[in-house]
């Protein structure tokens, strides 16, 4: 793969390439600007990231998260630039990497449904395990497998490439290489080694387009295969580096934590001879710093710098195989040894007190219910056209009625709407359709 490929500023529904000009925002930056102002990345705000939406101590939703992503993302496309200069890469556009990061962070969770991963295992288990069993030998083994397998990853590439009815073609119209940046398992859900994938049937062909364009290397076997584009690890690498980080700090303000606990989490990851000095100036900062919260927040500002040098690292040690399509692992699994330590004990501390703490399993046990609940009701009325179904219908928003009559047509349609619902949307509607709340009448 090489940059003069992987690097355009051709937009998807668009026929021309567009042109490199001296706009005062070149075209990456318009579409982080396209994003930040749209519909779906402000229900970010109302949706939730780990622990339920704020109420006095404000902890992240995925809106929050998605700008903080995009913050590292900058920070580690930027350095990478100067990296890549220094190797003797030349190109035009080379110093918008930067920005090209940015904006795919930005729009990583934008497929997400509401109320965090159970939403994601809400919809699998419908039709894994639920009353959407019954309709799979009306779809393909591959159809059945994008809903099984359901992924908020090929859920945003859906929004911001489908033409959903009434709008432009393309989608969101975003440049190729951004939309190829945000695709983590460029792979359809029929090669999906984990439940991972990055497109459905729907959009197979559009990933197609996009990945051809931009040469990135063909893995096709017994389905549609590419290797990542070399940006995706940047955007993977901030993910990985904002929600393991900061979900500590929100631990600790919601005191599931103590300051004690957390404080040692983030000096883990400072060896006491090598960075003695960092540690003498810790210390000084921290004598200076007198609030907790503010302590702690310092801290975590030093943990993300040091995983930003040394994500950066990786990707420069492994450029030559990032560039073949030979390298797929997460940046974050080849950091140094002790920085993997340290790291591996922020893991295991979430796993074993955050995320099993009374109020994130209360959330997700709620939102499990609610999402299934809302598919039964809807993928009933689409399918069956009763009365009732009739006048359910008359709360389907009319962008996500599919043309096509198809059974997989039509879940898909209910997915779309019930993934892009708010949590408290979601919860709204809940109560309405099974008459927990009444209109007032």
């Amino acid at each position: 793969m090489n940059w003069n490929q992987l690097l355009s500023i051709k937009r998807l529904g668009k026929s021309s390439s567009g042109k490199i000009t001296a706009d005062s925002r070149t075209q990456f930056q318009r579409d982080y600007d396209r994003l930040i102002f749209s519909s779906p990345f402000r229900r970010l705000q109302n949706k939730t990231q780990v622990f339920p939406l704020p109420g006095s101590v404000f902890v992240h939703n995925r809106l929050t998260h998605s700008l903080e992503v995009a913050s590292v993302g900058r920070s580690l496309g930027n350095i990478v630039t100067r990296e890549l200069e220094k190797k003797g890469e030349s190109h035009p556009l080379l110093t918008e990497i930067g920005a090209v990061v940015a904006a795919a962070c930005l729009a990583h969770d934008m497929g997400n449904p509401p109320f965090g991963h159970s939403g994601e295992d809400a919809i699998k288990g419908f039709f894994k395990n639920g009353e959407g069993r019954s309709l799979k030998t009306e779809l393909t083994d591959a159809q059945w497998k994008d809903l099984t397998l359901f992924d908020g990853n090929a859920n945003a590439f859906r929004i911001l490439s489908h033409q959903f009815k009434g709008r432009r073609p393309g989608g969101f119209a975003l440049t190729y290489t951004m939309l190829a940046s945000i695709v983590k398992y460029p792979y359809e859900s029929i090669l999906a080694k984990k439940p991972k994938f990055g497109f459905f049937q729907s959009d197979k062909n559009t990933y197609k387009e996009i990945a051809e364009e931009l040469g990135l290397v063909s893995k096709t076997e017994n389905g549609l295969s590419y290797a990542r584009h070399p940006l995706v690890f940047l955007v993977e690498a901030a993910d990985d580096i904002c929600y393991q980080i900061m979900d500590i700090e929100d631990a600790h303000k919601l005191k599931i934590l103590s300051y004690t606990e957390t404080r040692q989490l983030y000096l883990n990851f400072y060896d006491k001879e090598k960075d003695a000095t960092t540690l003498k100036n810790i210390e000084k900062t921290l004598l200076e710093v007198t609030d907790p919260n503010e302590q702690i927040a310092y801290l975590r500002a030093g943990v993300i710098s040091c995983l930003v040098n040394e994500c950066v690292q990786v990707f420069i040690n492994n450029y030559e195989a990032i560039m073949n399509g030979e390298f797929s692992r997460s940046l974050m699994k080849d950091i140094s040894p002790a920085t993997k330590i340290a790291m591996d004990i922020v893991v295991d501390v979430s796993i074993s007190r955050v995320y099993s703490d009374s109020s994130v399993i209360e959330i997700e046990l709620a939102g499990y219910k609610i999402i299934s609940t809302l598919l039964k009701h809807f993928i009933d009325a689409v399918i069956n056209e009763d009365k009732y179904g009739t006048k359910l219908m008359k709360l389907f928003p009319e962008q996500f009625v599919n043309e096509n009559d198809d059974t997989y047509s039509k879940l898909q349609s209910v997915v779309d709407f019930v993934s892009g619902m708010t949590d408290v949307y979601a919860l709204d509607l809940y109560r309405k359709i099974t008459g927990i709340n009444l209109p007032i009448l």
